[in-house]
């Protein structure tokens, strides 16, 4: 019976564990969202000024002013992603601050008040709500953070209380203002920075206007912001891959490469790898804002897939990572999908099935078109394998390449490879279109298995003639026989069925405001564009899936995918800001 009973309790003590956590969360949300409206309410500021001066006081960060209302707010996001360092963090506030509560309530002064009862039991049941969820906060932080928090911490006070006494002794409308030191100015702006509830009454002499006092605590604010995420952030990343890691992946890739046009791309050398208890399956990925990303399906044999999966989100949520996957296909994104993960469609790889590939016929017009106007032009195609490139002359390629990208940095993540004219690449298809002497394209494709490629890398002179590219790839399917090629994987369309169906008649309205919102943003970026290239080959439409475990993190999945694809360039810390200053560990690659 003993026994049963402890199973029990067990039990009882799992199932709390959850609800403790989300109502953890959900104060914090709570009091972020009332700290801020009283911040901007006046009356409504008052009152919680009224409420927690004096003989009275308030729950657990309940005051106003956007201090307060962006710590529970950080708070709670930290709470939300289990970081360890955040359930340590709340515990030791909240727990001083009931302390303090408890030890108040032994005078009739504030023992009088109802308020302060109220506030005690929040606090106190906001402490036991840590205490009975203790078990869902596992997430590891860096070991480097405290000591960069605390050196951020201590700058930043520094730099930001002189800032507040100088904005205070500049605004200060008192007539006796001469009357107040610095040393006054400065505590009136340190008090300003913590919030906006503390009354003028003990600084006679200092009078400031609201906007004044409002910059000091919004100041305030960044500075306990870029502290918290200082000391709260997830590791930034872990081992890279080892030779002996990349030397498995490609005999998994020999083995299974054909299931995935993108299984080439997990070679590269930004991406870290976790392998299934069996190692016989893997999942490469790199990690960026905090997410763990991975592209494409899962390396190796489908039936060890989901021990590669599991691995792989137990180490995200040991760090406290987001995990994602950008570009699985069906089958893979299948098998994330049963683990747990979410689904949604980003769009169609194009894939040129050769053996149904023909230029027979009215819709293939405008690519005969471009093909022949090229080939009259006097261009010719030579297409090798990169081992088949002398050294000097793919020297010589990677310098074009970099000539001709279009921006400082080399895009491409979960469909490119990163890298060009590497010698472990060897099997590596190069198509390069020549004028004469003088070089004007190149193409880069990967192998696919042992009968596709996927387009790797595609540049151009900028004074070459249009229909270039479409000349280039007709060459290589041409050659393909040669080198034992069936498909070819080209590039990546995204929102494909929004262009497609939207353009039908009889597309709703909904549909062709969409339609009609992608092609303003394709001004900027090629999705328009890149649907129309792959569509005049009249390709194979792969479905490709964005994979995500929780709603919330969408946005910050959005913006690493940005980050690792390109689009987006990490912000720049300062030196003595930076980890691998502080720590000597890797910077997050």
């Amino acid at each position: 019976m003993r026994r049963v009973r402890d199973r029990q309790e067990r039990g009882d003590r799992k199932s709390r564990s959850p609800q403790c956590y989300l109502s953890l969360v959900w104060y914090l949300r709570a009091v972020a969202f009332v700290n801020f409206l009283a911040a901007v309410w006046v009356s409504f500021g008052n009152d919680i000024r009224r409420h927690n001066d004096d003989e009275f006081f308030t729950p657990y960060l309940l005051t106003a002013g956007f201090f307060s209302g962006s710590v529970a707010l950080f708070l709670a996001v930290t709470m939300r992603r289990r970081k360890r360092a955040a359930w340590i963090f709340n515990l030791a506030l909240a727990g001083l601050t009931l302390a303090l509560g408890v030890l108040g309530m032994g005078f009739p002064v504030y023992r009088q008040h109802p308020q302060n009862w109220l506030s005690v039991v929040v606090t106190a049941l906001f402490v036991a709500a840590l205490l009975g969820g203790r078990r869902e906060f596992r997430a590891k932080g860096d070991r480097s953070n405290p000591k960069l928090a605390a050196s951020v911490a201590a700058g930043g006070f520094v730099v930001c209380s002189l800032l507040a006494a100088v904005l205070v002794t500049v605004t200060n409308t008192d007539p006796d203002a001469g009357r107040s030191t610095l040393v006054q100015r400065w505590h009136y702006g340190v008090l300003r920075m913590v919030s906006l509830a503390y009354d003028d009454i003990h600084f006679g002499s200092i009078t400031t206007p609201g906007w004044a006092n409002v910059l000091i605590n919004i100041m305030s604010t960044v500075l306990v912001l870029l502290v918290l995420n200082t000391a709260f952030r997830s590791r930034r990343s872990v081992d890279a891959m080892t030779g002996e890691d990349l030397r498995n992946l490609r005999v998994l890739l020999e083995r299974h490469g054909e299931r995935d046009s993108l299984g080439y791309f997990a070679l590269r050398r930004d991406k870290s790898v976790v392998w299934s208890p069996s190692c016989k399956s893997a999942i490469t990925y790199r990690v960026v804002n905090g997410v763990s990303l991975a592209s494409g399906d899962p390396i190796g044999d489908p039936e060890a897939w989901p021990g590669a999966i599991d691995q792989w989100l137990v180490q995200a949520r040991e760090h406290g990572w987001a995990p994602a996957v950008i570009g699985a296909g069906e089958e893979g994104g299948t098998a994330y999908a049963r683990r747990g993960l979410n689904a949604l469609e980003l769009g169609d790889e194009a894939i040129v099935d050769l053996g149904e590939f023909t230029l027979e016929g009215r819709a293939m017009r405008g690519v005969r078109q471009a093909y022949h106007r090229i080939e009259r032009a006097g261009y010719v195609v030579r297409v090798r394998r990169h081992e088949d490139i002398p050294p000097q002359e793919m020297a010589e390629l990677v310098r074009l390449a970099d000539e001709w990208r279009d921006g400082e940095s080399e895009r491409g993540f979960s469909m490119a490879l990163g890298r060009l004219g590497d010698a472990q690449d060897g099997r590596c298809v190069m198509v390069l279109c020549y004028d004469g002497e003088r070089l004007h394209g190149l193409l880069s494709f990967v192998p696919w298995g042992d009968e596709g490629l996927s387009l790797d890398l595609m540049r151009r002179d900028r004074d070459s003639e249009n229909g270039l590219f479409e000349f280039m790839v007709l060459k290589l399917i041409e050659h393909a026989e040669e080198f034992g090629i069936r498909q070819i994987s080209l590039n990546f369309a995204m929102f494909r069925s929004v262009f497609e169906r939207g353009s039908r008649l009889g597309a709703g309205p909904v549909l062709r405001l969409w339609r009609s919102l992608l092609s303003f943003f394709s001004r900027w970026w090629q999705i328009e564009s890149l649907y129309r290239a792959n569509a005049k080959y009249r390709p194979i439409w792969e479905p490709r899936y964005l994979l995500f475990e929780n709603s919330a993190d969408l946005l910050r999945i959005t913006v690493a995918s940005a980050r690792a694809e390109g689009f987006l360039e990490a912000p720049r810390l300062p030196k003595w800001l930076n980890r691998q200053h502080m720590s000597g560990s890797a910077p997050e690659r």
